[in-house]
Parts: structure tokens; sequence; C-alpha cells
């Protein structure tokens, strides 16, 4: 039983994807926001996998979601205070606890991860101690466990060209065996637009808003 964790942030304008707004202004990046949180929802479900949870920042029930719907079957948890090191290796352990399989977790920038990649990483997790999907800014997009690990997400220089190497390091002294997937992009400045498929419309446009709160579980924390 595999269970799929999605890191996400509140689309909201001025307070996500700020390195886009000089190229797309603070409702173009958010409304491009809510489209990759969209995909990457669909590319989850398509996969297949036992479980998909959506940890959300700030919490379910925050203002900042309301407008925000989310397909039947979906989790909704918090990811709670830290680095995202701290938020990551909480999530996870969380998983891992409540379920009786490996955990995958994800973030939705990378609108090049599909169902496929999904699949594939959950498959090669049954025979390996972790999974790993790089991107091209040295970081990754999408990281899977057996166990907790610790020690992979302690004292992490986020945000910078050395996370996936490093990430590989700790892996390999500790002795686990790892599977790394294809080298993908993912969509935090104005050149990695140009990464967009072919399926999203331009970004420059007014972000939509609904009417409807997102949907939380009476299980989520």
């Amino acid at each position: 039983m595999t269970c799929l964790v999605i890191f996400a942030k509140a689309p909201q304008p001025g307070a996500v994807k700020t390195r886009l707004i000089p190229a797309l202004g603070a409702d173009g990046a958010a409304a491009l926001a809510r489209a990759m949180l969209d995909h990457t929802l669909q590319q989850a479900l398509a996969a297949g996998l036992d479980a998909v949870e959506l940890c959300l920042s700030p919490a379910p029930g925050d203002t900042a979601w309301h407008g925000v719907t989310l397909p039947a079957g979906v989790v909704c948890t918090a990811q709670g205070e830290g680095d995202l090191g701290e938020r990551m290796d909480r999530a996870l352990q969380r998983a891992l606890a409540l379920h009786t399989g490996p955990v995958l977790l994800i973030g939705t920038d990378c609108p090049a991860l599909g169902s496929a990649h999904l699949r594939e990483a959950a498959r090669q997790l049954v025979h390996h101690d972790a999974v790993l999907l790089p991107v091209a800014d040295g970081g990754y997009v999408l990281i899977g466990l057996q166990a907790p690990c610790p020690a992979i997400f302690t004292n992490m220089a986020w945000s910078t060209p050395a996370v996936a190497a490093e990430t590989l390091h700790r892996l390999a002294a500790l002795g686990l065996r790892v599977w790394q997937g294809p080298m993908l992009h993912d969509i935090d400045e104005a050149a990695d637009l140009a990464h967009l498929p072919s399926g999203f419309t331009n970004p420059k446009y007014q972000a939509k808003s609904a009417s409807s709160p997102i949907r939380t579980s009476a299980s989520s924390s």
C-alpha cells in the first residue's frame, strides 16, 4: 500500500511563486500555482496509488484556502511549523505510521511529473529503501521512503543547487538502497516557464475563484 503526500501552499497572490511575480504579476503567478496544484492532483489520482494526502500551508480551514475545492478521496492535513526539512520529515513519519507500506512525497511545482512517474517510483520503492526524482536546479521533486529517515532532512541547505546531491550522499552513507529517476524541471523562475507542458495555457490571466471552500477530512491534523 503506497501513500502519496503532496505538499501545497495556498495559491494566494503575493504569497506564492513570488519569484515569478516580475514576469507574471502577483495574480498571474498565483493563477499558475493554482493550475499546477490542480494538475498535480489530477496526476496523483490517475496514478492509482492507495492513498493521496494533501499537506497544506497554511492549515486546512484557513481563509487562504477559501475558494479552492478538491476531488473526493483526498485527505487534508497541515504542514505545521518548522523549516522545509522539519515539515517534510514530520509528514513522512506521520504517513508511514498511519499506512501499511512506503510513502512518496511530492510538491506541486513540477507539471512534468506525471502519473507514470508516480507509478514507477512506487514500483521501485518496493525494491529499494528510498527513491528520488531530481530537478535541473539541483533539488528534487519527489522523494520516497520505506521507513523514517530524519537524517536526510536535518540541517539541509534548502533552495540551493546541492540539495539532491547532498540527499543522495546522506542516503548512501546510511547504506540505503536508492533508485534515482529521470531529471525533470520545476517552475520557480521566469526562465522555467519554457518547461511548462503544452497543455498549460499562458498563466498571465486573472486568478479564478470559486464559491465553495476546500473540503477537509475529520482525520486531518
